[in-house]
């Protein structure tokens, strides 16, 4: 094993046959979306423009040897509940900073923290350690626009609107063409064809509505067919105790008021050992450290994305690392980088520069 980053830290001083069933392949050709940002200073409407290419893709395409992948950690925009608290303009410049990154990588992937609805009930009581994320669904097209793959949905707020929220959001992301994994309810995986390759991707949380991190058995099952459907497999997961007490990862299950978040080194482990590629994780709300395990990377913690409302964004929580994977086409590790965004309240993940 090779530990590759404590920068993540250091950063903090400057989340059978019914399996085939449920996880029937999706395998999605629709290109990404070219995110144009305007180039004049102090220009304000950044504009989005769909971009068509042809499903063919050509022979250099198909046989590139190095492929990019961008993950990505939590993503809420902004919210209406219980209070109003959006982005001017439906959030079209909430990614500006980081939309080259996405776009260019081969596969792009990140957490979807919290619902795209527009009404609907919750059970939660917000209080200082709970919370309910409902963001708009007029905002689901900048998922698209910067050139989102894949969405992990297993997550403690993917339900906080229940099955209605959660409906709303995977029909937004049919709309636009975005894969997604993680609740029970929904396919334990997909498969998202890119340059010739196929990507499996699957999701795994520690709540009792999501494929959990804790049944390594089901866990065992989903990798097991994702190895025969497709190429190179990638796994997110939601885990760990959450808050800045929480960037180092302890020995063993981590539990957050006194719910049980798992084992994520041996989850995350496990994963490389049963065939994965890539493990990305989410769910302390900071940044953690990354490793190659066994020729693979992982990457334990890629804490805030795009959390612009309702969440701490002080300190190491402000942090919104976008990490760059290069891997080859059997999904051995090659090379990783890592770029650094700071957060800045209603604006999203910005240079760093401009947070000072």
């Amino acid at each position: 094993m090779k530990k590759i980053s404590q920068l993540l830290l250091l950063c903090a001083l400057l989340p059978s046959a019914t399996l085939l069933a449920q996880g029937q392949a999706n395998a999605q050709e629709q290109a990404k979306q070219a995110y144009n940002t305007q180039s004049t200073l102090g220009q304000s409407n950044a504009q989005a423009q769909a971009k068509q290419t042809n499903n063919t893709q050509s022979t250099q395409e198909q046989t590139k040897d190095t492929l990019t992948i961008a993950l990505t950690g939590d993503i809420m925009m902004g919210t209406t509940f219980p209070t109003r608290q959006l982005p001017p303009d439906e959030g079209r410049q909430l990614f500006s900073d980081v939309a080259h990154l996405l776009l260019n990588a081969d596969l792009t992937v990140g957490n979807l923290e919290g619902t795209l609805c527009d009404g609907g009930q919750t059970k939660k009581r917000p209080s200082k350690t709970c919370y309910a994320f409902r963001t708009p669904t007029s905002f689901a097209p900048r998922l698209k626009e910067v050139g989102y793959d894949f969405l992990s949905l297993a997550n403690n707020h993917s339900a906080d609107f229940g099955a209605e929220g959660l409906a709303s959001t995977t029909r937004c992301l049919d709309e636009q063409g975005i894969a997604y994994s993680g609740p029970r309810s929904l396919p334990y995986w997909r498969v998202v064809e890119r340059n010739g390759i196929r990507f499996g991707l699957c999701a795994f949380g520690h709540n009792s509505h999501t494929l959990r991190t804790q049944d390594l058995e089901l866990v065992g099952r989903v990798l097991d067919t994702l190895r025969v459907e497709s190429d190179i497999i990638i796994v997110s997961f939601h885990g760990g105790a959450e808050g800045p007490s929480a960037a180092k990862i302890p020995d063993g299950t981590e539990y957050f008021l006194g719910e049980n978040r798992g084992n994520v080194r041996q989850f995350a482990r496990f994963c490389i050992d049963h065939g994965a590629s890539i493990v990305y994780g989410h769910g302390p709300h900071v940044p953690r450290d990354t490793e190659v395990y066994n020729g693979h990377f992982i990457a334990y913690s890629l804490g805030n994305f795009c959390t612009p409302y309702s969440v701490n964004l002080t300190g190491i929580s402000g942090n919104a690392p976008l990490i760059e994977v290069k891997i080859n086409r059997k999904g051995d590790y090659i090379s990783s980088q890592i770029h650094m965004f700071r957060q800045e309240r209603g604006k999203g993940p910005r240079k760093k520069e401009a947070s000072k």
